[in-house]
């Protein structure tokens, strides 16, 4: 495999210190297999520069993304940048095969599979080391076994530094763990203040509205017991409650925003930092303006009273607590 950018040097944790992620998934166009163009990557610059701007220098991919599309023009961002590759942190995740022609969508953890996708995105991102690599989604059909080979492959030829995974159980990683002789030290999950099954699940127990959100009870404190760092994607909720929607929870961010001077997406994602699991939000937006926004969650501990907490909370739950 061609150099094509220096990686940084070793990291203690996906990201280090960062307390945002910039989520690509926005970046290179269209999600169709039609070429990317000058125009795509100067939208991919754009975004990448307003994430810096912002204090993030940890960048989240997939090789799905607009069908590898969002890697290629992050791959052209960094041969734009000479240097700039030194001084961040990337991950992207493999597993997920999406549906062409007569093929359904499916999962695909297969060693060879593996390796051969991880191959792909460090050409598409024109890097010789991807910093972490998260397997996107669990494969009912692939041996724990033969993926830990794949892994440790892929880590021993220093093509992977860290590894993790995403949308996975606390049963799940331990059942991978056990196989593996690297630690597990990620798990991306969809977490918000619109989903929030993650907190939800530890209050609900002993009512008739436990196990109902669907979100695997015990997977935040086994992360945090193994030392995982729980991120959140989705964590702007798709605009829910910072657009002009008119809600108590939008209301309320609104409100708390000009009372605390800074903006309802940072608030939003203030709320997800303030547990003590130390959450890390995935910011998914491709607007400069909206990256922005994020700036005060970055560079600034949460400014959330304990009661503020609640009460955003239960405004969006629309109910008291039980």
């Amino acid at each position: 495999m061609t150099a094509h950018n220096a990686a940084p040097a070793d990291h203690a944790r996906p990201g280090g210190e960062d307390r945002l992620v910039y989520g690509c998934m926005g970046l290179g166009g269209d999600w169709n297999h039609a070429p990317c163009t000058t125009a795509d990557v100067d939208r991919a610059e754009a975004a990448v520069q307003a994430a810096l701007e912002a204090g993030i220098t940890a960048f989240d991919h997939a090789d799905i993304y607009r069908h590898g599309k969002s890697e290629a023009v992050f791959g052209e961002v960094l041969s734009r940048a000479p240097g700039l590759r030194a001084r961040i942190t990337l991950q992207t995740k493999c597993g997920i095969r999406l549906a062409d022609g007569t093929r359904p969508g499916h999962y695909h953890l297969a060693a060879r599979s593996i390796v051969q996708r991880v191959e792909e995105s460090l050409t598409r991102l024109r890097t010789d080391v991807v910093d972490t690599l998260l397997l996107h989604r669990p494969d009912p059909l692939a041996a724990s076994e033969e993926i830990a080979e794949a892994l440790h492959s892929l880590h021993r030829q220093g093509l992977v530094r860290q590894i993790g995974v995403s949308n996975m159980s606390a049963a799940q990683m331990a059942h991978l763990q056990a196989r593996l002789d690297l630690p597990l030290t990620v798990n991306q999950l969809e977490m918000s203040l619109a989903r929030r099954g993650w907190v939800e699940a530890g209050v609900l127990l002993n009512t008739p509205a436990a196990g109902a959100d669907g979100f695997p009870e015990g997977t935040v404190e086994y992360c945090v017991d193994h030392d995982i760092q729980l991120q959140a994607w989705g964590a702007l909720a798709r605009g829910r409650y910072t657009g002009t929607e008119a809600s108590p929870a939008a209301d309320l961010l609104r409100r708390l925003a000009r009372q605390k001077d800074t903006t309802p997406e940072t608030v939003l994602l203030w709320w997800l930092r303030r547990h003590p699991a130390r959450i890390v939000p995935v910011i998914g937006t491709s607007r400069p303006e909206r990256i922005r926004a994020c700036r005060d969650a970055a560079f600034h501990e949460p400014d959330l009273t304990h009661e503020e907490w609640y009460e955003l909370w239960i405004a969006a739950r629309g109910a008291p607590l039980p």
